[in-house]
């Protein structure tokens, strides 16, 4: 067995939804040993009821007939060009149909006129933060990113890779990140030495923290940047998957400045997660060695070219499939939006999170000086805070409640990044991240098992803080 002597490599932590992953099995085996029932409150995944695959693939498949018919090919041996296409090696841009469509449409929905050019297909928003990073980690000079106290648990991982890179943390009200706290870090980070050169974050239905920020919070916190030479990139898994009114929605950064901001877009959640279909978009520019000042995709794009050098064209036509429309004739044409595909979803969505806000009014209502939840405007997630430390919320707090009462659900604490801890040691040891979008169940069954579930939960965390 070989021994490599590796000096520079730093054995990373497990982030805390990987341990709980690796620990369900055991705990649901316990749990089921005293009788009780697996709540599922913990999972971040697209509900089974609105990713069933079937009708998605025979509308694929009218949609590329539709296409080969419209090819108008004489010669019965002849290789349809879209078949040929998507079977074949495509470049890192993928198919340009295909991000022409989605230029139009996604455009379309959020008042930006989008360049097909600018738009780099990316494996879902992670191949699309890994892919940002890189671009800035590759010179070797220390870099630190802004980010969100608590932030996506799948940015701290993907940062932690990079041994000179580090992330800066700004805390949050209830609005979304803090701008004075986001400047100071800014400055706090330059005089420490660090290349500054973005600001990450997941503004609507943020994961984990369980709302959305509002539009004056977006626009303050753009300011700062604007003011201080500094990207967003804005993670946007999502954007569709909103609750509010469309005059209440906010707007998000890329259609405030697509010049500041690198916009993450991911099929995952209004089409499949499967696929992993992703879009990088931004129309920055930067001032690379020589003065020279050129466009962020264009090096993004070499960065690309290293990483995935030839796309997956076949998940890529289907998700153009899936921008296509069919109508009484036969014909297909491109959706004026995505949200009639988003409301397919959020049927489902926005009934089980009212089921939740519902039932946690209904048990805990009267216990507010214990408890407080947060209402999210978008996206999978609340956060649960038990107030005057009532309860610890750490290892042992989560395997109990899944051994004793078979209720499953994600501690807060390892979302934050490690100066934030620094800062509190106790961050997040007094939250949960309750998930209301996952469910084995369908229809009335997903119903009653989430009624089910978040009655669980509650008389759990009653009894938990002597409640």
């Amino acid at each position: 067995m070989a021994n490599l002597d590796a000096p520079k490599i730093k054995l990373q932590p497990v982030s805390v939804t990987r341990k709980m992953a690796a620990s369900l099995p055991g705990l649901r085996d316990l749990a089921q040993k005293n009788g009780l029932k697996i709540h599922h409150l913990g999972a971040g995944y697209p509900h089974p009821e609105v990713t069933d695959p079937r009708g998605f693939l025979q509308h694929q498949q009218a949609y590329i007939n539709f296409v080969i018919n419209s090819e108008g090919l004489n010669d019965p041996n002849a290789v349809p060009e879209i078949l040929r296409e998507t079977y074949s090696y495509t470049d890192t841009l993928g198919p340009k149909t295909s991000r022409d469509a989605f230029a139009k449409v996604y455009g379309a929905d959020w008042g930006v006129d989008i360049d097909p050019e600018q738009l780099i297909p990316t494996v879902g928003a992670s191949g699309g933060i890994n892919l940002i990073c890189s671009l800035f980690e590759r010179p070797g000079a220390p870099v630190a990113y802004l980010s969100d106290a608590p932030t996506y648990a799948g940015f701290t991982a993907r940062v932690g890779l990079c041994q000179h890179a580090r992330i800066y943390s700004v805390d949050m009200d209830e609005e979304g990140a803090i701008p004075a706290q986001f400047r100071t870090r800014i400055h706090q980070a330059r005089a420490d030495g660090y290349f500054v050169p973005f600001y990450y974050t997941v503004p609507d239905g943020h994961n984990p923290a369980g709302f959305s920020f509002s539009q004056k919070r977006r626009e303050q916190l753009l300011a700062v940047a604007r003011e201080e030479g500094l990207l967003i990139v804005e993670d946007a898994p999502y954007l569709y998957i909103n609750y509010a009114q469309a005059a209440d929605r906010a707007q998000p950064f890329f259609a405030m400045a697509p010049e500041q901001t690198v916009h993450l877009f991911t099929g995952s959640k209004i089409g499949f997660p499967g696929p992993r279909i992703g879009f990088l978009y931004s129309e920055a520019s930067l001032t690379i060695n020589g003065g020279e000042v050129v466009p962020l995709t264009q090096l993004a794009m070499t960065e690309a070219s290293s990483d995935v050098l030839f796309q997956n064209p076949q998940a890529l036509r289907g998700f153009e499939a899936l921008l296509h429309d069919q109508d009484d004739t036969g014909n297909f044409v491109l959706r004026e939006g995505m949200w009639p595909l988003a409301e397919q979803k959020l049927l489902v969505y926005r009934e089980n999170r009212q089921i939740l806000l519902d039932t946690l009014e209904e048990e805990l209502g009267d216990h507010k000086d214990c408890f407080s939840w947060t209402i999210p405007q978008a996206g999978f997630f609340s956060v649960f805070t038990f107030l005057r430390g009532t309860a610890k919320t750490d290892d042992n707090f989560i395997q109990r409640l899944v051994a004793e009462y078979g209720v499953v659900v994600v501690p807060m604490y390892d979302f934050y990044p490690a100066d934030a801890r620094v800062r509190n040691p106790n961050a997040g040891l007094d939250q949960l991240r309750v998930s209301f979008c996952f469910s084995e169940s369908t229809g009335d069954a997903r119903r009653k098992d989430l009624k089910e579930a978040v009655l669980a939960f509650c008389a759990a965390v009653k009894k938990e803080s002597g409640r």
